[in-house]
């Protein structure tokens, strides 16, 4: 039975979610703040980088390993209907819709700044909801300790698949408290219109703090669990990728530096620029990691 949050939840406390986008897209010519009347208390205020280039140059290896691979492929995808199966140690397990887990009234502008273990990175004005209350309204029960997320897995559909590029279907983790920490967003759009499928539509992960690829794009599967959950990269090379993935300057990637990003965007002559310890987070996600070892739980 493919339950709906909306059930317990009065259809007039939200609208259409794509009516709310759609005429975000409009706002997007003024100030980021103008989907709310007022600055996001979260997000950056540097200059997002151009819909272009976010929507064309991505890692998404389900589509190919060529930046530019998702944008060329991903169109074959099809991302409605789509349902995300929460289950686990939570009270209320189900397939949720996207419109249920994210709904009008909820969905919030977040200008968070991305960082990817490759070096490079950029700024996205992305729309969502906090993971915390999705969490919140399945139900966490006692003794969950972690987040664990899986990306769709169609061969027919996603032509990197049909390669051992990787070990599919993708998965990734959090600790609960990440999980929870109100910067962890469900991403459902950004420039104020629906999340493009190279970008992880329908809906997608984003941990600003962490690396990309800690940032699961078109979840199908949410699971609350008592043990740290595999995580796919750290799985297939250990050695380089850690399961926390925290954007940390002082500890290089084995085969380069992380000291230094090259913002997309910044043209021939825009240099490097010095990566900040948790990219720019420290004063709100710190404290997380107090008393860790963070050249050893990289």
């Amino acid at each position: 039975m493919k339950l709906r949050w909306s059930d317990v939840t009065p259809k007039a406390d939200y609208l259409n979610r794509r009516a709310f986008i759609a005429a975000g897209a409009a706002a997007m010519a003024a100030p980021a703040w103008a989907l709310t009347g007022k600055p996001s208390a979260y997000s950056t205020d540097q200059k997002p980088n151009t819909l272009e280039e976010i929507t064309n140059y991505n890692n998404f290896y389900e589509f190919g390993m060529d930046k530019t691979d998702p944008a060329r492929h991903a169109g074959a995808m099809v991302t409605d209907p789509w349902s995300v199966e929460v289950g686990g140690m939570v009270d209320r397990p189900g397939s949720y819709g996207v419109d249920d887990i994210a709904p009008q009234n909820a969905l919030e502008e977040r200008i968070y700044r991305l960082r990817c273990v490759e070096g490079w990175s950029m700024v996205i004005p992305w729309i969502g909801v906090p993971l915390a209350g999705v969490l919140a309204k399945a139900g966490v029960q006692p003794g969950a300790k972690f987040v664990a997320f899986e990306t769709l897995y169609r061969p027919e559909q996603m032509r990197g698949q049909a390669r051992p590029i990787l070990d599919w279907p993708y998965r990734e983790g959090l600790r609960l408290d990440e999980a929870m920490h109100p910067l962890t967003i469900l991403a459902t759009g950004l420039y104020g219109d629906v999340l493009p499928n190279q970008n992880g539509a329908p809906i997608r992960l984003v941990v600003p703090w962490k690396y990309g690829f800690k940032s699961i794009k078109s979840i199908v599967k949410i699971t609350l669990t008592d043990r740290q959950p595999v995580a796919t990269w750290q799985a297939m090379q250990p050695s380089e990728y850690g399961f926390y993935a925290n954007v940390n300057p002082q500890v290089d990637h084995p085969r380069w530096s992380q000291a230094t990003e090259r913002r997309i965007g910044a043209g021939l002559f825009g240099g490097r620029e010095e990566t900040q310890m948790f990219n720019g987070y420290a004063d709100q996600v710190a404290s997380l990691y107090a008393g860790m070892d963070l050249a050893k739980d990289y």
